[in-house]
């Protein structure tokens, strides 16, 4: 089983391009099946049939990860994902007759909203950074870019010097699936990558051939453990009240053009979205602003009907 298992991952890596991290977390999700089924003597994939998947999950639903902290239907509902996909394939290449995860239902999962910060905590966090000095100037065009563009951590320290176009305003980053966007960036962003590029970046490599953008004190790519730390230094200079992520910037940037009336579908395609419908979460925080624009642009949004207008005149009457 663990042999097979490697094989279903090299195909997504190699065959299919799935992003090293979504194969990363098949892999730990996949761990934990394997054990399981070790556990019970299985390591035949054909001696597994619907009720062996069953039990599985009903235990991954009952165990803890941790002393007192359950696994969420969430992690539950990717897990099992992993496990289909796993038998889709061995079903495919003829390894097994049956796939016994097929008939299983996902667990319903409440859907959450992104937190993202307001404007407000952006520009605290953004003037949290000092003004002098190089790691200043690192700092500044790394969330900059990250707010600006909207890039997953993966994206944005995954980007090199070359990726980045200050005359046209644009950073190309490669998302999910290794499928390439290029997504504009504001002045701020341009101008603080400017200043790095020319005044600080050169000290970090020290005449170093390194392709990455943005890079720690030894002139290496940084990396997303890097970013997090940094990110939660500003956060704490700024006294945000909220534990923030690398992520959180992305939610805050999407919610941002939502709120100021950039359409949904421009907006995916800014995050790389493959799907409008997990870009249109990020309406539901601005239900006012959607109200707005619709009483500002549906021509009868506002116009009484004949029957209430003739309601009012009878009113009127009456009095």
């Amino acid at each position: 089983m663990t042999r097979l298992t490697e094989r279903y991952l090299d195909h997504l890596a190699v065959e299919r391009g799935v992003a090293p991290n979504t194969v990363a977390a098949y892999r730990r999700d996949l761990r934990l099946y394997l054990t399981d089924l070790g556990e019970r003597g299985i390591d035949d994939p054909a001696a597994v049939g619907e009720e062996v998947v069953g039990a599985f999950l009903e235990r991954l639903r009952e165990s803890e990860y941790a002393p007192g902290k359950r696994y969420s239907a969430a992690t539950v509902a990717r897990v099992l994902a992993a496990v289909r996909g796993f038998h889709r394939y061995l079903l495919r290449e003829e390894v097994t007759k049956l796939d016994p995860a097929w008939m299983i239902g996902s667990p319903r999962t409440p859907r959450a909203l992104p937190k993202a910060l307001d404007q407000d905590e952006v520009e605290a966090l953004l003037a949290a950074v000092p003004e002098e000095g190089a790691q200043g100037a690192r700092d500044r065009a790394l969330l900059e870019t990250l707010y600006a563009a909207g890039l997953r951590i993966s994206e944005l320290t995954g980007l090199d010097v070359d990726d980045v176009d200050l005359d046209e305003r644009t950073v190309r980053c490669l998302g999910k699936g290794s499928k390439e966007r290029i997504v504009p960036i504001g002045r701020p962003a341009t101008e603080a990558l400017r200043h790095y590029l020319t005044q600080a970046r050169p000290g970090f490599v020290r005449g170093r051939s390194e392709s990455a953008l943005f890079v720690n004190a030894r002139g290496r790519r940084l990396t997303r453990q890097g970013c997090w730390k940094l990110l939660k230094k500003y956060a704490e200079r700024a006294s945000l009240q909220r534990r923030i992520s690398p992520h959180t910037l992305r939610h805050s940037f999407a919610s941002h053009l939502i709120e100021h009336g950039a359409d949904v579908r421009d907006v995916q395609e800014l995050l790389g979205h493959a799907s409008v419908s997990t870009t249109a979460v990020y309406t539901l925080l601005h239900r006012d602003k959607i109200r707005e624009i619709y009483d500002r642009a549906h021509p009868r949004a506002r116009r009484a009907t004949p029957m209430s207008e003739s309601i009012g005149e009878h009113a009127g009457d009456a009095s």
